[in-house]
């Protein structure tokens, strides 16, 4: 059948039905007939109730249109490519580059060159996108390269036959019919674009979000050499961020603008940046307080003193109270950031500082005073302000400081200041005013919370023994070992038992063991404490008090989990004792393994999938004891062992097993009682 005939039936079809125009639009296709094909494309993608039977989407076929009219661009001639490329453009934002590539294939196939260059610049341009950009980009670059191979071939080809350069100048007619520029030209132009990707690139990032600190900062460094374009880019940045949607340090564009005239040696212009800079809205007090800092240190580098003592005391000035407005409220606002900078400490620091090199010791101390009037003083801030004092020998005013220190701070914030305060009251006066040095640590001990009371009360209590008396330092100890945590009770009855036995001997060693047996500790606390009360009774040859402690002691230690107590007292009973002491140490341990035990089976009796664990236990805990009983049989077999001893007496001892070690009573206990 005739072409012409299949459109003409064609085109009657499609009127009664027009979902199968894109059988038309392929028939079309076959024959080459891109200039119609893309006609009727157009005409379906511009009717919104056109529903495709191949199940393409719109996005689909404004592609494909967008292909045919590159591809065969010399062949349609009824429709305005330009236009129908910029449209879907402008509604799919995700294919954007490949459009713009398409577009501009358009114009290379048609032999535009020029045209081709000024839409590849529109689209580095105009894309916001890092993706869009990489395609246009190495679409551009190639094209560059294929222009400058072309002529590279043109010009190798001038010196072969003649024949050889007319077919050479055909084949390459379509690259080199519209261009006059020579070599050396598209040499140094494929250069320039290659050199100015990391601009166009930070351009692209602008573009997302103008606002951007940090790629405004990158961008200054791109153009590092050329200060012209550094000079226009800071300004540039500085009319585009909007401080509230900055997204970085807005203030160091400020910054970074002064550096870098003061880099060039233009102090000038770098205190007018400054001085704009200052008066530039923020919305934060800090970041206008680290450009006020940055331009006393610019004049401090110049050796400008005065001029930064100046520039200080005007960032410090309170300024007029504005009508309506309530300093107490918070307002974030940029003109209420400028009237709050004045309580900033990072510029009363810098200030104080500055006040102590190069100023006077009365405004240096007035500045102290001022930032502790103004409520904004640290901690460290009194200390320097009192080591400042101390430097210049005015002590009570350094006393005085911290006297307002400890009544601004509690703690633990008040800790550093309350340690230098009585370390230095110590060293200035030590016996000479004991009383005050007394009320000091009294109100320093009261106001520290357990945790952090430890080394104030060691502190109080070597006072008392350099400067007061021993028992009132022994009187500190005991209530420091009362006030501190669990976990420094021991280290500190340690502490306390050496210096009682340095002041006062065995009789004041042996009341604070028994004071701190008889608190409510943990029982491996007791446990600790008793073996060292028996150590110590050892040393002084008392075997019945050792033994009656060990036997306190006991009730604290498992045998199945902790047996350091058992084999100390084992090896204290082979030493000192007898037959009878050691079966009753046995008996003991027996007595105190089954009160264990008897807790693991009621806890198993609960839990009944236990009880075959309790039950091995128990086992177990047999066959201990019995080979326990063999070994003492064979060890008293042997003359070398043991020495008989007296009867086994506990002296005035009233430390006693709690009656609770066993829930059953056991046949074979032997009832010991105290003996007079």
């Amino acid at each position: 059948m005739p072409i012409e005939t299949t459109r003409r039936v064609y085109r009657r079809y499609i009127r009664f039905e027009p979902g199968h125009t894109e059988e038309y639009i392929e028939f079309l296709k076959s024959r080459c007939l891109w200039d119609e094909a893309a006609s009727c494309l157009a005409d379906v993608l511009n009717q919104d109730t056109f529903h495709s039977l191949a199940g393409k989407s719109s996005h689909q076929l404004w592609l494909d249109l967008c292909d045919m009219l590159t591809v065969h661009a010399s062949e349609v001639e009824t429709i305005n490519v330009e236009a129908v490329v910029r449209g879907g453009i402008q509604a799919f934002s995700d294919e954007v580059g490949k459009l713009w590539t398409s577009l501009a294939d358009f114009y290379i196939r048609r032999g535009m060159f020029d045209k081709a260059c000024d839409i590849y610049e529109e689209a580095i341009a105009s894309v916001i996108t890092v993706r869009d950009f990489s395609l246009i980009f190495d679409a551009y670059t190639k094209f560059e390269e294929s222009m400058l191979s072309a002529k590279l071939q043109d010009e190798t080809s001038e010196c072969t036959e003649t024949s050889e350069m007319k077919c050479s100048m055909v084949s390459n007619h379509f690259l080199l019919a519209d261009t006059g520029e020579d070599l050396e030209q598209r040499l140094a132009r494929l250069d320039f674009l290659i050199g100015r990707r990391p601009e166009l690139l930070s351009s692209v990032l602008l573009r997302q979000n103008p606002h951007n600190i940090i790629e405004w900062q990158k961008r200054i460094s791109v153009f590092e050499g050329s200060p012209r374009r550094q000079i226009f880019t800071f300004t540039e940045a500085l009319k585009t961020v909007d401080p509230s949607q900055a997204l970085g340090k807005y203030h160091m564009l400020w910054i970074d603008f002064a550096r870098f005239y003061e880099g060039h040696g233009d102090f000038t212009n770098a205190r007018i940046v400054f001085e704009k800079a200052v008066n530039a809205p923020y919305f934060k007090v800090d970041d206008l307080a680290t450009v006020w800092c940055e331009w006393s240190e610019f004049e401090i580098r110049q050796n400008n003193f005065s001029g930064a003592l100046v520039l200080l005391q005007r960032a410090t000035t309170k300024p007029p109270q504005r009508i309506g407005a309530n300093p107490d409220v918070p307002n974030h606002t940029p003109m209420f950031v400028h009237d709050r900078v004045y309580k900033s400490l990072k510029l009363w620091t810098l200030y104080c500082d500055l006040e102590e090199s190069i100023g006077t010791f009365d405004s240096a101390k007035t500045c102290y005073n001022r930032i502790i009037d103004l409520h904004i003083a640290t901690p460290q801030t009194v200390l320097n302000f009192a080591a400042f004092l101390q430097e210049n020998d005015y002590m009570e005013d350094s006393f005085q400081v911290y006297e307002r220190g400890v009544s601004l701070f509690k703690f633990p914030h008040s800790r550093e200041i309350w340690q230098a305060y009585l370390i230095h009251f110590v060293r200035q006066f030590g016996a000479n005013k004991l009383e005050r040095c007394r009320d000091l640590f009294e109100q320093c001990c009261a106001a520290a919370p357990p945790e952090d009371a430890k080394p104030f009360f060691m502190e109080y209590a070597r006072m008392e023994e350099k400067f007061g008396a021993a028992r009132r330092a022994m009187d500190i100890y005991k209530r420091a070992c009362c006030k501190v945590p669990i976990d420094q009770k021991l280290e500190l009855y340690g502490t306390y038992i050496s210096r009682a036995m340095h002041f006062f001997g065995t009789q004041m060693v042996r009341y604070i063991y028994d004071f701190a047996i008889d608190q409510a500790l943990p029982g491996a606390v007791i446990k600790i404490l008793c073996m060292q009360y028996a150590h110590f009774e050892q040393k002084l040859g008392e075997t019945d008090r050792a033994r009656a402690l060990y036997m306190y002691a006991s009730q604290f230690a498992n045998p199945q989990e902790d047996a350091m107590l058992w084999d100390e007292w084992n090896a204290f009973e082979v030493q000192n004792g007898n037959e009878d002491t050691f079966r009753e140490m046995l008996r003991v341990k027996r007595s105190v393994c089954a009160s264990y035990s008897q807790m693991h089976f009621n806890v198993a009796a609960a839990v009944e999938p236990q009880i075959a664990t309790a039950s091995i236990k128990s086992k177990s805990f047999c066959t201990v004891v019995q080979g326990e009983e063999n070994s003492t049989a064979i060890m008293m077999t042997s003359p070398d062992v043991l020495t008989p001893a007296n009867d086994v007496h506990f002296g005035e001892m009233k430390l006693e097993l709690k009656p609770n070690l066993s829930a059953k009573s056991n046949p074979d206990e032997i009832d010991l009682e105290e003996h007079e």
